[in-house]
């Protein structure tokens, strides 16, 4: 038992095999991130590349690029291009949801203000296009720009199916392959193109990253309805409270009598939830097994993610990154 506790996780293992990389491209992502003109910039930028993030997306990109033997340098631009992606998003998302905290620590739109949260996220989407430029690679620019517009398409239709309780299951993945999953393949797929992969290893990539990227995101959803405080850093229903349809939710309400969905409508769609509101929520979802069904769907993403590794060159990472796709929903058995 002590022997598991103490053995490192996917993500160890991914980091300790890409150390050299990952050092390159928080080098670059430091010098990259500096404005000589506004001084507010990195700090704001600071404050969330420094929290402590695992910055699995960008090793991702390394990983893809370590299977598929690319020797340049550019895999490194490419990886802190899908940070500062990911942190720009990060940015604009916390003042949207109205946030206050983020992996633990107030968010930069409490310790300063909206203005410079969305301004200071516009400067690193600017950055992360002089990035991904710079490799001279059409296709690898396409991939991430296309990304970038997926991920505020996928924004935006979250914003327009919330709290309406028509929202149905393919809206929800449209939703997670925007939001999330989208900059999982595109990191995944550029770091393969610009090793000049043969096209079944890129296409393999780029399913792993999607499928990876919608396991991810199941299983946080879940994990809101069955997770430890402590360990997820959020109170269990926080986007019920928040009148956030996610995919448990949606099963739920699915399934609903009409009893049932006039308490959805109540705490979904008017706002008027009360004491105790959280408890019956989670009673229905257990009625109509909408968590163990949640569950099924992400081990099935994972899983996914898994077999779509089988066409790749026999690789050290490889085997990791097949370990880390069961790590993401490990949480959950």
């Amino acid at each position: 038992m002590m022997d598991s506790i103490l053995s490192p996780t996917p993500l160890d293992r991914l980091a300790a095999e890409l150390g050299s990389d990952m050092e390159a491209v928080s080098t670059l992502i430091r010098k990259r991130m500096v404005s000589r003109h506004a001084p507010r910039i990195p700090e704001v930028t600071a404050h969330l590349v420094e929290a402590g993030g695992k910055r699995l997306r960008p090793m991702l990109t390394l990983a893809a690029a370590r299977i598929c033997g690319y020797e340049g340098p550019w895999h490194v631009h490419l990886a802190a291009t899908v940070e500062f992606i990911h942190t720009a998003t990060l940015l604009h998302d916390d003042v949207v949801d109205e946030s206050a905290q983020r992996r633990g620590r107030p968010t930069a739109n409490l310790l300063w203000d909206n203005k410079s949260s969305v301004l200071v996220g516009d400067y690193l989407f600017a950055r992360s296009f002089q990035l991904m430029v710079e490799p001279g690679n059409l296709r690898v620019l396409g991939i991430l720009s296309n990304a970038a517009a997926t991920i505020a398409e996928g924004e935006v239709l979250q914003l327009s199916a919330a709290r309406d309780l028509a929202t149905g299951e393919d809206t929800y993945l449209q939703i997670v392959r925007g939001k999330t999953a989208a900059l999982f393949s595109a990191a995944t797929e550029s770091g393969a193109v610009i090793a000049g992969a043969p096209e079944d290893h890129a296409r393999a990539l780029f399913e792993y990253g999607d499928a990876l990227g919608i396991a991810f995101q199941i299983a946080d959803d879940l994990l809101d309805y069955q997770g430890n405080s402590s360990a997820t850093g959020k109170n269990i229903g926080d986007d019920f409270r928040d009148r956030k349809l996610t995919l448990p939710l949606i099963k739920a309400i699915a399934a609903a009598s009409p009893e049932e969905r006039s308490f959805w409508k109540r705490v979904i769609e008017t706002s008027r939830q009360e004491e105790g509101d959280i408890d019956t929520a989670l009673a229905l979802m257990e009625r109509h097994g909408a968590l163990a069904a949640t569950r099924e769907d992400a081990l099935r993403w994972a899983e996914r993610a898994r077999d779509a590794l089988r066409t790749l060159p026999d690789h050290p990472v490889r085997h990791i990154l097949h370990d880390l796709a069961d790590y993401v929903v490990a949480r959950l058995l």
